[in-house]
């Protein structure tokens, strides 16, 4: 009688210890964060130049490829500090290739990545989908707005800083949370999360969708199937 409860209350509850193979993924997720992030200091200005140019504020449309690491690493490895983590990691690289704003960038990454911590928290470190990406999204795009309107612009007009907060906000919801919801998709369809979480599940739901759609049973008969779930 007992049985049939425990699996169900341990299946509840994933683990929350970090592993090697988490480690060593959030590393390399974030060092190619902090790669990204210096390409991206060399190109920026003169690509917002224009949206600002057309309303003061609004250049924080495409901050958020400042942000993505936080809510990417998130994403994929669902363990506590996993979002700081990765946003630190690509600072610090950001930083050690000579970044415009040497290691100050710390101080953003590490507000920036807990904003999106906070909301993974929040949730309990259980709910992975779009809206909870979203959300961690926003919660990172906050953190840049507290940051650099403390720092850069607190002599600013009101109406600037409400204009930068949404934009910034915004863009950490589309760039960095959609973006990297569809990323951890992307990757998890070619296998290389499989010993994650997120590519397992993903992996399950597009094996049943292609059931659904009418894949031929023949492929793969039901007691390997069974098998197959059973052992992952």
């Amino acid at each position: 009688m007992t049985s049939t409860a425990s699996p169900s209350t341990h299946a509840a509850r994933p683990s929350m210890r970090w592993r090697v193979v988490d480690i060593v993924i959030a590393s390399v997720l974030g060092v190619g964060g902090g790669l990204v992030f210096t390409l991206w200091n060399l190109v920026y200005s003169p690509l917002t130049a224009p949206i600002e140019a057309v309303l003061p504020g609004l250049q924080a449309l495409v901050y958020a490829v400042w942000l993505f690491p936080a809510v990417l690493v998130g994403l994929i490895v669902r363990k506590p500090g996993a979002a700081l983590y990765g946003e630190l990691v690509a600072a610090a690289v950001s930083a050690l290739l000579g970044g415009f704003w040497g290691w100050t960038a710390l101080a953003w990454g590490l507000v920036q990545g807990l904003g999106a911590e906070l909301v993974f928290a929040i949730l309990l470190y259980r709910a992975w989908g779009l809206v909870p990406a979203i959300l961690a999204g926003v919660g990172a795009g906050a953190g840049l707005t507290i940051m650099d309107l403390t720092f850069y612009y607190a002599a600013a007009r009101p109406e600037f800083m409400v204009v930068y907060a949404v934009s910034a906000m915004l863009s950490g919801a589309v760039i960095a949370g959609l973006g990297s919801w569809l990323i951890v998709r992307g990757l998890a369809r070619t296998g290389a999360l499989s010993r994650f979480a997120a590519g397992r599940e993903i992996a399950q739901r597009t094996e049943v969708d292609e059931v659904a759609a009418g894949a031929p049973a023949s492929a793969s008969p039901a007691p390997e199937a069974q098998e197959r779930t059973s052992t992952s």
